[in-house]
């Protein structure tokens, strides 16, 4: 279950290209699969301003408490409000209605670097 149009980070997070040069970021099926069910989400407000690699928020879940980390610097424009009231949406549709924040990168460039569908499923695998 990982779609390959989407770009990876070896901390599970996955990003979609978004309208005006934006990208939407989420946790994968692997992310939320491994935390059990999710009960509460932290997210930065729009207009934060976020560092590549850095932390940007938690989910917290019956098992335990994880970081999220931004997969590019940028800036947050939009956080998804529905996962205030539902944060299991993140369990039922990772890549869809569960997704978290939308983020206008410094550089859109580097979503290049980021990992590609296989390169993420060969990390999930080993």
């Amino acid at each position: 279950m990982i779609p390959e149009d989407l770009r990876y980070t070896a901390e599970h997070e996955w990003v979609a290209a978004a309208d005006g040069g934006a990208v939407r970021v989420g946790i994968t099926h692997f992310a939320q699969d491994a935390l059990g069910d999710i009960v509460y989400v932290q997210l930065p407000e729009s207009g934060a301003v976020v560092a590549a690699g850095e932390s940007l928020g938690e989910i917290e879940s019956t098992k335990s408490v994880s970081e999220i980390y931004a997969p590019v610097a940028g800036t947050v424009s939009e956080r998804n409000e529905a996962l205030t009231d539902t944060p299991e949406a993140i369990n039922t549709d990772p890549y869809g209605a569960g997704w978290l924040v939308v983020i206008t990168p410094e550089d859109p460039a580097v979503l290049d670097g980021l990992l590609s569908a296989a390169a993420y499923r060969e990390l999930t695998e080993s």
